[in-house]
């Protein structure tokens, strides 16, 4: 079973390339955000370590996680990030860790695809047999991320400006996908890489 990571700044196309991968190389994917977001619920150990760090005030009425309070609450202050990040990071790894070994034993699955934003920061090289950073210009994401999500151009650039340089991805991946132009391109190279 081959491993990869995908990872790459906001609105660079990963979301296209996992598709793509999944309909046409019959990958598995693994996206750590969504995976993040199953591990919140309401009873699980990261829930309760996220209540008891961050008080009953970011619970909605239901007692489960208001991300949008958590996320004010995080997203102002390093610190309280790099907490949060200490909860549900080392989970989600230890979630597709476990998930590799029973893969791996079943036998039917050829490519495991994981996507994480923080990829490299946190430590899958050991996990992936190779690491692939999906690139595109900032000018083309802002104008994808302003087509398909709205907001403001501010709003996307601080964004953007907060997420790791481009060298840092360049100097920690095994395969870099230009992704400017149109899918198709991207899709001829992926197509290449895997056959």
């Amino acid at each position: 079973m081959r491993v990869i990571g995908i990872t790459g700044g906001i609105g660079t196309g990963k979301s296209t390339l996992l598709n793509y991968l999944q309909e046409h190389h019959g990958a598995y994917v693994v996206e750590a955000d969504r995976l993040a977001h199953n591990l919140m619920q309401k009873g699980t150990p990261v829930y309760e370590a996220i209540l008891h760090e961050f008080g009953s005030d970011i619970l909605n009425e239901d007692k489960s996680i208001d991300r949008k309070r958590l996320g004010a609450i995080v997203f102002g202050d390093e610190n309280r990030l790099e907490q949060l990040n200490a909860i549900v990071h080392p989970a989600v790894k230890k979630e597709i860790c476990a998930d590799i070994l029973t893969k791996r034993k079943e036998g039917k699955v050829q490519i495991y695809v994981i996507e994480a934003a923080l990829l490299i920061e946190d430590g899958y090289r050991t996990i992936c047999d190779e690491i692939w950073y999906i690139y595109a210009d900032k000018e083309v994401r802002i104008r994808r991320l302003l087509a398909g999500r709205g907001g403001t151009r501010e709003k996307w650039e601080q964004i953007i400006d907060r997420q790791s340089s481009e060298n840092y991805y360049l100097k920690n991946s095994d395969v870099v996908i230009h992704n400017n132009e149109s899918s198709e391109i991207m899709f001829e190279k992926t197509d290449a890489l895997l056959s």
